[in-house]
This record gives C-alpha cells, sequence and structure tokens, in this order.
C-alpha cells in the first residue's frame, strides 16, 4: 500500500502493527530516489546529479535500531551498490568522520550524533531529498522534539518526509503535519485482524508477588516448545539482577541497558541472534523496531507505562506471520496502571489472576511439565554463553561500562598493573598483627615460600601525642606503689594519733579506673618500694616537730611519689620493655601531668605556712565526731578566722567601735552538733583537738 504512493514522492504517514515490514515500506522507496553511478552508466541520470554528500537520511530513537535498519538498507541495496552508513552514540567520532568523507548515499542516525557532526561540520545535509522518521511517535515525543526541528531546519525545504510507526496518536499526527506537505495517511490492516494487538500473539496476565518472579520466569523458560524468549522490565537495575538470577540458574541470558556500553550491549544482541544466548533481558531501549527471528515467548517482567509500550514489546514476537507468546506480570500496586492499559487496546484482562510458581493453571496455560523446578537441568545447558560471543572493540568515547560510568570496550578495560593488596588484622588488644600479603595469580607456591621466609614481620608501634616508646609502669607496679603509700600514710597517722583522714572521691574513682587496665608483666624488683617508704617513715618519727596537716594534693603527691620510685626501679632492672598500648599510653600520660601538678602544691605548701583544710558537706557529714570535739575546742582557743574579700567588704562597712571590741560571739550551734554532744560528752577531754575552721556561714551572724 505505500510503495506506490511513495515512489511518486508525496508525504507519506504510514501506520501497521508491528512485524509487517515497515522498514522495507519505507527503505525502497528511499533507495530508489538515491543516485547512484550504476544510475549514469544505465542512463537514467546526469553525472552531475552525483554527489559524496548524504541524498537520504532516516532518524531512529535507538542505537540497536538504528544498526538493524542500516542491515536491512544495505541488503536491499547491495545490487545497486548503495553506501549507507550508520551514525550514533557509543562509538569512536574517527571512524564515522572518515566514512562520510569518501561519501556516502543514505545515513541513518540517533539525533543525537547527527546534531553532533552536523555542528562540525562534519555532516552536509543540503542534499538531501528524502527524510524518514521511523517510529515516529516517538521521534517526535518531548525528549526528541527540539533534536528533530532542529535536523529539519538544516534540511532543504523542497524534501520528501515519511513517517512510520506502529502507533500513532491523533496529537502526533497533528504535530507532523507541520513538517509535511499535503501527507497521505496510510494505515494498513488484515481483513481479519480485529483490536490493536497481532491476532497470532497469545496473551496471559498473572498478578505476581515480586518475590516469586524470578521462580515463575525461570519455570516459564523451561516450557515445551520455548525458543528465544526476551523479557523486559522497567528500570536498569531490575534488567541487570533478572539476567545475573538467570546465569546462576543454568541460563544463557543477556541484558541490553542504558548502563552498558555500546559493545557489550551490541554483544548480548549478536549472541541473541546468533543463539549462543536465548533470553534476553532488556529494557525499552529494545521494545521498538528490534527483530529477531525465532523470538516465541516475551514476557513483561513488570507492568508496561502505556499501552503504546505495552504494544511494542509484545511486537517482538509473533512477526511477519508467526505466532507467539506474551506474558505479563502485575503488581497490586500496578492494578490500576493495567486497567487503562486493558481499557485503551479492549483486551479481556481487566482482573488479572492471582498467580504463584506453584498454581496449577500456570503450568496448564504456558505447556511447563510437571514437576519442573527453578533451575535449568545441566543436561539441557546446550548454549555457548555470552562469554562465546566476541566484544567488539568500538573506540567508545566516554560510554557506560558494565560496571558503572566507563567504557566496556577492550581499549577501555586494559589490566591495571599487577599489585599486592595488603590487609591489616587488628587484634581487640590494639596490638596490630603483621601485614598479610595475598599472592597474586602469577606467583608460584616456590616464590611465595621464598618471599614468606625472607621477609622479616614489621610490627607497627604507635604512641599516643608523640611520646617516646619507652618502659611504662605496669598496673601491678601501680598498684603495689600504692598499697605501699597508703602503709606508709597510716604509719605517719598512727605517730600524730590524728584520726586518719577519709578517702576522697577522686582516689577511690582512680583505683577501679586503674584496675580496668590489664596487667602485662611483674615487677622484678617490687619488693624494694616498701623498704624505701619504711625509711621514710622513719625519718619522719626521728624529727621531733609536729607533721604537716595532709592535704588530697599532698597525699597525691606522696602517691605519685613512690610510683615514680617504684618505676625507676623496673626501670633498673633487667626487664625487657613492655611494648606500650592505647591503654597504658593513656595511663602514663595522666600519671605525669598527677605527679607535675603534685610536684607544684608540694613546692608551694612548704614555701609558706600550711593552710588549713576548708571543711565540705561531706567530711561534716562522715565525722560528727570530730565536729563536736572542734566545736569545744574552739570555745577554748579561737584561731584566727583567713580574711576572704567578702569578710574585709563587711568590715568597712560597720563602725569602728563595734570592730574594735574584743568580744567573739560565740558561733551558733546547730541542732545535729547538739546531739552529737549528748551521744560523746567526754571526747574534747580525751585530746586537745586543732581548732575548726569558721565557715563563712557561721562568721557571717558574728559580723553581723
Amino acid at each position: 500500500m505505500t510503495l506506490p504512493v511513495a515512489l511518486s514522492g508525496t508525504d507519506v504517514i504510514g501506520q501497521a502493527k508491528t512485524g509487517t515490514g515497515k522498514t522495507l515500506g519505507f527503505g525502497l522507496p528511499l533507495l530508489e530516489r538515491v543516485t547512484v553511478p550504476v544510475d549514469v552508466e544505465a542512463g537514467r541520470a546526469r553525472p552531475e546529479a552525483l554527489t559524496d554528500a548524504p541524498q537520504a537520511l532516516v532518524v531512529v530513537p535507538t542505537r540497536e535500531l538504528c544498526t538493524q535498519v542500516t542491515n536491512d538498507l544495505l541488503t536491499a541495496g547491495k545490487v545497486r551498490n548503495v553506501r549507507v552508513t550508520a551514525i550514533y552514540g557509543g562509538r569512536a567520532y574517527e571512524p564515522q568522520v572518515e566514512a562520510l568523507k569518501n561519501g556516502v548515499d543514505v545515513v541513518v542516525g540517533t539525533p543525537g550524533r547527527l546534531l553532533d557532526l552536523a555542528g562540525q561540520k562534519k555532516l552536509n545535509l543540503k542534499h538531501v531529498k528524502c527524510l524518514v522518521l521511523d517510529e515516529a511517535d516517538e521521534m517526535l515525543d518531548l525528549g526528541f522534539l527540539p533534536d528533530v526541528e532542529k535536523i529539519i531546519d538544516m534540511l532543504p525545504a523542497k524534501r520528501q518526509t515519511m513517517l512510520f510507526s506502529a502507533t500513532m496518536p491523533g496529537a502526533v499526527i497533528g504535530l507532523a503535519r507541520r513538517y509535511m506537505s499535503q501527507p497521505t495517511h496510510i494505515r494498513a490492516t488484515a481483513p481479519d485482524d480485529q483490536g490493536a494487538t497481532v491476532a497470532n500473539i497469545k496473551q496471559f496476565v498473572y498478578r505476581a508477588h515480586s518475590l516469586d518472579k524470578p521462580e515463575m520466569v525461570a519455570r516459564m523458560l523451561q516450557a515445551e516448545g520455548r525458543g528465544l524468549a526476551m523479557i523486559f522490565c522497567r528500570t536498569k537495575r531490575t534488567a541487570a539482577d533478572i539476567a545475573e538470577q538467570l546465569q546462576r540458574r543454568g541460563f544463557a541470558s543477556g541484558s541490553v541497558h542504558g548502563d552498558l556500553g555500546q559493545g557489550a550491549r551490541e554483544q548480548a544482541l549478536r549472541a541473541f541472534r546468533n543463539g549462543k544466548v536465548d533470553v534476553l533481558v532488556c529494557t525499552d531501549v529494545a521494545a521498538r523496531g528490534i527483530d529477531v527471528e525465532g523470538v516465541t515467548h516475551v514476557v513483561n517482567y513488570q507492568s508496561p507505562e502505556d499501552e503504546k509500550t505495552y504494544l511494542h514489546r509484545i511486537g517482538r514476537t509473533g512477526r511477519a506471520g508467526a505466532s507467539g507468546t506474551a506474558i505479563t506480570f502485575v503488581d497490586w500496586d500496578d492494578i490500576p496502571r493495567w486497567q487503562l492499559i486493558n481499557k485503551a487496546l479492549e483486551l479481556d484482562f481487566h482482573d488479572p489472576v492471582e498467580t504463584y510458581s506453584t498454581s496449577p493453571h500456570l503450568f496448564s496455560d504456558l505447556g511447563i511439565p510437571e514437576g519442573t523446578k527453578g533451575v535449568l537441568p545441566r543436561s539441557e545447558r546446550t548454549r555457548a554463553g555470552l562469554a562465546a560471543e566476541e566484544l567488539e572493540d568500538l573506540g567508545e568515547t566516554g560510554g557506560r561500562g558494565p560496571r558503572g560510568r566507563r567504557s566496556s570496550g577492550p581499549s577501555a578495560e586494559r589490566e591495571r598493573p599487577a599489585r599486592t593488596p595488603r590487609r591489616r588484622r587488628r587484634t581487640r588488644s590494639g596490638a596490630p598483627l603483621e601485614a598479610v600479603e595475598t599472592p597474586t595469580a602469577t606467583d608460584t607456591p616456590e616464590t611465595t615460600a621464598e618471599a614468606v621466609e625472607s621477609r622479616t614481620p614489621r610490627r607497627r608501634r604507635r604512641t599516643r601525642g608523640g611520646l617516646p616508646n619507652e618502659p611504662v609502669a605496669t598496673v601491678t607496679e601501680i598498684t603495689q606503689a600504692a598499697e605501699v603509700a597508703e602503709a606508709a600514710v597510716d604509719t605517719v597517722e598512727a605517730v600524730e594519733t590524728k584520726p586518719r583522714r577519709r578517702r576522697t572521691r577522686k582516689t577511690a574513682e582512680t583505683a577501679p579506673a586503674a584496675a580496668e587496665v590489664p596487667a602485662a608483666a611483674e615487677v622484678p624488683a617490687a619488693a624494694e618500694v616498701p623498704a624505701a617508704a619504711e625509711s621514710a617513715v622513719d625519718v619522719a618519727e626521728a624529727t621531733g616537730t609536729k607533721p604537716r596537716r595532709r592535704t588530697r594534693k599532698t597525699a597525691e603527691a606522696m602517691v605519685e611519689t613512690v610510683v615514680e620510685t617504684a618505676a625507676e626501679v623496673v626501670a633498673e632492672a633487667p626487664a625487657k620493655p613492655r611494648r606500650r598500648t592505647r591503654k597504658t599510653a593513656e595511663a602514663t600520660v595522666e600519671t605525669a601531668a598527677a605527679a607535675e601538678a603534685a610536684e607544684a602544691a608540694v613546692d608551694t605548701a612548704e614555701a609558706t605556712e600550711a593552710k588549713p583544710r576548708r571543711r565540705t558537706r561531706k567530711t561534716a557529714e562522715a565525722t560528727p565526731a570530730a565536729e563536736a570535739a572542734a566545736d569545744t575546742a574552739e570555745a577554748i582557743e579561737a584561731k584566727p578566722r583567713r580574711r576572704t574579700r567578702k569578710a574585709v567588704a563587711a568590715e568597712a562597712a560597720i563602725p569602728a567601735q563595734v570592730a574594735d571590741e574584743p568580744e567573739v560571739k560565740p558561733r551558733r550551734r546547730t541542732r545535729k552538733a547538739v546531739a552529737v554532744e549528748a551521744e560523746i560528752p567526754a571526747q574534747a577531754d580525751e585530746a586537745p583537738a586543732k581548732p575548726r575552721r569558721r565557715t563563712r556561714k557561721a562568721a557571717e551572724p558574728a559580723e553581723g
């Protein structure tokens, strides 16, 4: 129906179902309008009509369709020796530019690369006599419309324009008339073929769960009489995942989607055409125009977006009068979308049947043998597989490779220099093990053994804060030194006949914290530490001076002094230096800081008189008897209170005669102190205690 109208030079809008030969419907008139040297020799054309610039242009939406149309036109124009060149992305520029320089009659290309070469003045479109938009509804969609308009603006105004597609909505036809002159709309249908779909295709629609779909597909692929099969997915990630799962189940499968480089896409399609792969998992890039003989099953793994996508997907089977089977899986969430598709195409699957991989009607509908499982038996794995097809080097320029954004050609997959991976293992205690080197594929057992024997293990030693890696006093040494210091303190307190000061919160927390660190070594000369402490106590007893009152800082300084002595003894001993870990390094830093603070406090205290320690709430509650004794001693002998800044300000505010009065107002006795005195009445007479320091609260009523 198209050939007489197109050969006359009239603009044509051709619409027919999938698999009816639309490519040759526009291809034959296109080849007839091209002037080649054979026509000049036969006298059908003048020599000046010959040119090396393209005389016909075919624009297609996908790269796979571009290669297919190019091959069909080369086959049809072989007798007349028509030069046909494919121009599409994913390949190197240089071979395409070289082909254009050598001369070409028909150019088949995708919009992006055509615009690129035309913008670089490599592609001359001024001599184009015929323009064809294959899959016109897709070409005039919003995604391609700006590029198509730019290409049309570069063409001569006087030309023939033809649009072909299986689906041609009214809005697209109205838009196409802007670029055409009095077009003839031809719609071809068979007399006995009713509806939008091909009658030779059996359609099945199942409501399936997403977790059960791989098992269902694996059992469908083992149906009786199955040839090649195509599985369509909505996303690129799903397509790659399903292809990998089918390979693990024993099927020879390949994938075609946008994340693959052009070389990998063409490799999978060639392997599918050659029969090395019998299952092709793809996205909608392979849903339009792909013609492969022997496709018997098409599976819509995910529900299509609209009725046009559904028609093009199932149109990959049942081509040129053959029969086929189309299976569609619909998720529960996709039921409303499918019902719209069902209504638009006037199908009978408004409510799909809920189906699982064990449903009996699945086996009966598709002819699956009983007892079939989701793994292909080894006896039926006869296909060569995708690896048997050679991967062509296309010289891709920044295309996406099979694993992310890189090219997939051999030029992009050059092997990296061999390197030995090294793993580091750490123990829980913080000591790193030696670096474990994994032998490479080129290493032999002999060379590996020699390398292990000759290699000296290297131990990594870390320091915290840049401290040198010196022998550190262990926890055992610190604990023994602390015990010796406490014994020395007890001896001094017995000489003083003064009640021993209670351990503060800081010293109580220091002991369990030090106990948490694991002990690493024994102290060889720990017996010398108590002797040094006892000699210090003997010196203190020999002197008749009254011992100085111990404060928190002096006690800590004494402990640190003993610890330093123990550390010196340990350092002088011929012991193997223990390796410092992170915890011991931190303890060393804290110990050094505390020792410096304690030494500074001792120097300051020795230079001046020992100041009585201020009583806190905790000490007052802990020693009620000592508090009562201090109250009694205060009445006998009142020690002058240290004047603070607040007291000086208060004295300046009161009259001078009040300040000069010798009388001292007795301290206000609390209820607790009275109760303590009643219980221990004679405690004050036993020993003359040191006068108690007057607190700020007790001094304020007296000054007032």
